[in-house]
């Protein structure tokens, strides 16, 4: 009964310190600083697990909330696709492969500053692991899903620290987004490099909209049936509830199902491949079954079936249960002893991200390159909502059309970097050609992505 009842009591704890946290964070307003109320439940999780100041929970519930991140993550990545229409690209050419080179030159140059900064300074220096060099792409590109993801890969190389750390560091990159951010964004309006000029420097904000259903002759007695309750919308009714969830578990089973096919494939083969598959996670290929989901249900005149509100809800839930359950089984213990490196790392990824956007950007991107560059700067330092709060920051009238190209852009690049194949691959890489190698490929990619880019802008020019 026992082995029943701990599952049990984990998921509830977890939900308890949930909502816990979420009211707090409501309360001290979080969510304006673009801070997860998530990582303030974490928090409250670390506080009272076994090791923490008032250890009420058991080690067999952390046990639990250990294995959660991989599950979690496997369902936001299973709704990313189904939540929206596929992109048509035709017309945004130009916006969306400027959009793509920068956010590539971000993600390899992540890579190549790791392994500088551990090649260079943390090895001769301490001697850590040389697998610490890809914690700056797994924790700022990734976040605490790919950070809590890569930890079993990571110990089976024998980077046992591995996720502890890229949480911690991934916690860092969240705050700094933010903080340094808003700062960059304050800059931009001094230097005049916003697309909305004086209005938007002066901070003019449109006018409130009204409500749904409101009038401006509105008296003070509302009519009666306003007091009523509101049945729940279509797409919030049980059946569309149950349709959702199912169309979810489709594309994780298209995941699952594909995963065991490149295992039996992989045990013929041997060699490299199977090495790689061996430690490959389920959730970049349950994005690939959100994809064939969403184009079947197109072809056959079924994307009604799917509720975007839904699918968005069902993200946000895991995501913040991925976030809490992730923090609150951080080893503190392991983040005192490796400061020194957490730091030298989050500082140098800290320096490219600013760097890539600031120097590169105004080169590369088309107008509004601080509006573009600033969404890319909070994604992949931070979260995607990171680089929305700093795009409302900087473009609170929406005059830049910055958030269509950078949508797209996460489509096609998620599958291979924030937490897709590259971020899986990488470590098996440093492992199997030793990290020079892996750092002078990264080396040449950003140089090819960074030509690339000048090369478009050049030739947008002389057409123009």
């Amino acid at each position: 009964m026992e082995a029943v009842e701990t599952p049990a009591v984990a998921l509830v704890a977890l939900g308890l310190v949930l909502v816990v946290g979420r009211s707090l964070g409501h309360v001290l307003g979080l969510r304006h600083w673009g801070i997860p109320e998530a990582l303030l439940a974490g928090v409250l999780g670390l506080l009272v697990a076994p090791a923490g100041l008032v250890p009420l929970l058991s080690q067999p519930v952390i046990g639990i909330w250990e294995q959660l991140p991989m599950v979690l993550l496997t369902l936001v990545f299973a709704t990313l696709l189904l939540a929206k229409p596929l992109p048509r690209l035709a017309g945004l050419w130009r916006p969306l492969s400027a959009q793509v080179l920068l956010a590539l030159t971000l993600a390899f140059g992540q890579y190549m500053v790791g392994g500088l900064v551990v090649l260079l300074v943390l090895q001769p220096w301490l001697g850590v692991h040389p697998l610490m060099a890809c914690l700056i792409e797994v924790a700022y590109e990734g976040g605490h899903g790919s950070a809590a993801a890569m930890g079993a890969s990571y110990a089976s190389l024998g980077f046992e620290g591995g996720e502890a750390l890229g949480l911690a560091m991934a916690t860092v990159g969240l705050l700094i987004s933010t903080v340094v951010g808003g700062l960059v964004v304050l800059l931009a309006r001094s230097r005049g490099w916003l697309m909305g000029g004086s209005t938007i420097a002066s901070g003019v904000t449109p006018p409130p909209e009204a409500e749904p259903g409101a009038s401006s002759d509105q008296g003070e007695a509302a009519p009666a049936q306003a007091m009523l309750p509101l049945p729940p919308p279509p797409e919030l009714r049980f059946p569309a509830l149950a349709l959702n969830l199912a169309l979810t578990g489709i594309a994780v089973a298209i995941g699952v199902v594909a995963l065991a096919g490149l295992r039996l494939v992989a045990d013929h083969v041997g060699g490299g491949l199977a090495l790689v598959v061996d430690v490959f996670p389920v959730f970049p290929l349950a994005l690939v079954g959100s994809l064939l989901v969403r184009w079947l249900l197109e072809q056959f005149g079924k994307d009604h079936w799917v509720s975007t509100q839904v699918q968005n809800r069902l993200a946000t839930v895991s995501a913040d249960l991925l976030i809490a359950a992730a923090t609150a089984c951080l080893d503190l213990s392991l983040l005192a002893h490796d400061w020194k490196s957490l730091t030298a790392l989050a500082v140098a990824g800290l320096a490219w991200n600013l760097g890539v956007v600031l120097l590169l950007g105004p080169r590369i991107l088309p107008s509004a390159w601080f509006e573009r560059g600033i969404l890319e700067f909070g994604q992949a330092t931070g979260v995607a909502a990171s680089g929305l709060l700093l795009l409302r920051m900087a473009d609170p009238l929406d005059q830049s059309e910055a958030l269509q190209p950078f949508s797209i852009k996460q489509l096609l690049l998620q599958p291979f970097v924030a937490g897709g194949l590259i971020t899986v691959v990488a470590p098996l890489a440093v492992s199997s050609w030793g990290l020079p190698a892996w750092t002078g490929l990264c080396l040449v990619l950003v140089l090819i992505w960074v030509g690339l880019g000048l090369g478009l802008i050049a030739s947008s020019r002389s057409v123009s």
